[in-house]
């Protein structure tokens, strides 16, 4: 192993592209919403591996889960039968209300199977996303994800036709379908933009214009899935059932893992898409040790309390909320945006001094996506020190 920090940043600026920004500090370990550095340091984690450790570092029933599996099996080809893989799907459905499953090894997977998927069943080309929307960084999924910053050095992108609207604007998809839209993909909250919650029925008026329309639904449930927001998914805020859904993440408790959901009567034929990897049975094994911790512990209902907690702590006349620094405080469950009228970098070195994990996202929103199994004493630190940083 290394003998210092030091030594693992000069290796990584010899070895490894720059696609991070990374303060310099090397993580060991973690247990439950605490990591640990190089030296032994501990730091509350409101980061989670950017909303995937909803269930904590090395939660014993998913790292058990784990050895049992890879001692029997990780790996088959997809041409025969598993059992972890059938289980999960069965579970998959159970949990959402959709019909189909897809597995693959990502979210920016899903959302390719889901793009492919629409244009397949439809025999349509073009797709309606929203400004502010992030659905990934491969060349499909970047199409219909919104601004220069991602796009810029890559294009012309491979789909064309993508028409970008105005978030929490449902009428502004109906002033923009054509006979040619295939689908409307949305996240029921945005992420990378900056914690955007729409308003409540914005999902829903959605759902009914793309019915009227005869057009597929798809929503992105990578980050806002398995309890973040206070819900089993985003869409259920709303009630709503989308035609296609994409869900990765917190699925697997830190194991990569991703799949496509679809409704009965929308789905793929044999050879028309495929996955190596999708769906091995020690990724499948795994998020179904995950889904029963966050079952067992109640931790979506733990997010939702613990969300409205944090509101409560922050917010009214003497909160943080009303500092002249911070412009809005917003969020769902454990799913919380905290933007500033300016740029927040600084304040996520400040916190890291202070053994807090935090990230800056949209340059002036901090994002806060802790293990759901964060306790209150935790939560109560990181808002005193919030509070530090910020006033």
């Amino acid at each position: 192993m290394f003998s210092s920090p030091e030594e693992v940043f000069e290796k990584e600026k010899r070895y490894l592209m720059p696609t991070y920004k990374r303060p310099r500090i090397v993580i060991k370990g973690g247990k439950g919403a605490i990591v640990r550095d190089f030296f032994g340091n501990e730091y509350i984690d409101c980061v989670g591996g950017i909303a995937v450790n909803a269930v904590g570092y090395c939660h014993p029933e998913v790292v058990k889960a784990i050895k049992e599996q890879a001692e029997k099996l990780m790996h088959v080809s997809n041409l025969y039968y598993t059992e972890p893989q059938v289980k999960l799907a069965e579970k998959l459905s159970e949990l959402s209300g959709m019909d189909k499953v897809f597995f693959c090894n990502s979210g920016a997977e899903s959302i390719e199977a889901a793009l492919k998927l629409a244009r397949k069943v439809t025999g349509k080309h073009e797709f309606i996303a929203a400004e502010g929307s992030f659905h990934g960084r491969t060349l499909g999924s970047l199409s219909v994800t919104f601004g220069t910053k991602f796009r810029s050095a890559f294009e012309p992108l491979l789909l064309k036709g993508v028409k970008f609207v105005r978030y929490n604007d449902a009428e502004a998809i109906r002033k923009v379908l054509d006979e040619d839209t295939a689908a409307v993909i949305l996240e029921p909250i945005q992420g990378e933009s900056g914690v955007r919650v729409p308003s409540e029925g914005y999902v829903k008026a959605v759902r009914e214009i793309c019915t009227e329309e005869n057009v597929l639904l798809i929503l992105d449930e990578i980050q806002t899935g398995f309890g973040r927001t206070g819900r089993w998914f985003g869409k259920d805020h709303d009630g709503v059932e989308p035609d296609i859904m994409t869900v990765a993440k917190a699925m697997g408790a830190g194991f990569p893992i991703g799949a496509m959901l679809a409704k009965e009567g929308i789905e793929f034929e044999s050879g028309e898409h495929a996955s190596t990897f999708g769906g091995n049975p020690l990724a499948c094994a795994t998020a179904l040790a995950s889904i029963r911790v966050i079952e067992g512990e109640k931790l979506v209902e733990r997010s939702r309390e613990l969300g409205e907690y944090f509101m409560e702590e922050v917010r009214g006349e003497n909160g943080l909320e009303s500092s002249p620094q911070v412009k809005e405080i917003r969020g769902k469950g454990l799913m919380i945006g905290i933007e500033l009228t300016q740029p927040c970098s600084e304040l996520v070195e400040k916190a890291l001094e202070r053994r807090i994990l935090i990230n800056c996202t949209a340059d002036k929103v901090i994002r806060l996506v802790p293990p759901l199994v964060i306790r209150k004493e935790e939560l109560d630190k990181v808002i005193s020190v919030l509070y530090e940083i910020i006033k």
